[in-house]
C-alpha cells in the first residue's frame, strides 16, 4: 500500500472532488441555475467536503483531524438533502440524483472509514 504523504492522495478527497464535479455540473444546467440561493447551497456543501478533508489532512493531529472528517460527512449528508429539494423543484431527474447521492454516499463511507482508521491508530 502506497504511504499517504498529500490529501490528495486520500479516496476520501478524490471521491468528494467527483461529487463536487457532479453538483456543479447539476447547479449550472439552466433550470437549476436560476435557483441562485439552492444552487449557491448545494455547490457550497459539496465543495466543504473535500475541503474539509483537505484542511484535516494538514491540521496536524488526529483528533483534529477526525473534527474536519465529521464536517465533510456532514456536508455530504447535507447534500443528499438538497438533491431532493432540487429534484421536487424538477432541476434533476431521479437517475441524476440517485448518481449525485450514491457519491455522496460513498464519499461518506470512505470518510467513515478514515475516521474509525485515525481512531484505532490512537489506541
Amino acid at each position: 500500500m502506497p504511504k499517504i504523504q498529500r490529501f490528495e492522495d486520500l479516496l476520501a478527497w478524490q471521491k468528494a472532488r467527483q461529487l463536487t464535479n457532479v453538483i456543479d455540473d447539476l447547479a449550472f444546467s439552466p433550470k437549476f441555475a436560476c435557483d441562485f440561493y439552492l444552487r449557491d447551497q448545494i455547490r457550497g456543501a459539496a465543495s466543504s467536503v473535500m475541503h474539509n478533508i483537505a484542511e484535516g489532512f494538514d491540521s496536524g493531529s488526529g483528533p483534529e483531524f477526525i473534527r474536519f472528517l465529521k464536517m465533510a460527512r456532514r456536508s455530504a449528508s447535507e447534500v443528499q438533502s438538497e438533491l431532493y429539494q432540487a429534484l421536487d423543484r424538477k432541476y434533476i431527474t431521479e437517475e441524476q440524483r440517485q448518481h449525485a447521492y450514491d457519491l455522496a454516499s460513498e464519499a461518506k463511507r470512505l470518510i467513515n472509514g478514515l475516521i474509525a482508521y485515525l481512531r484505532n491508530r490512537k489506541g
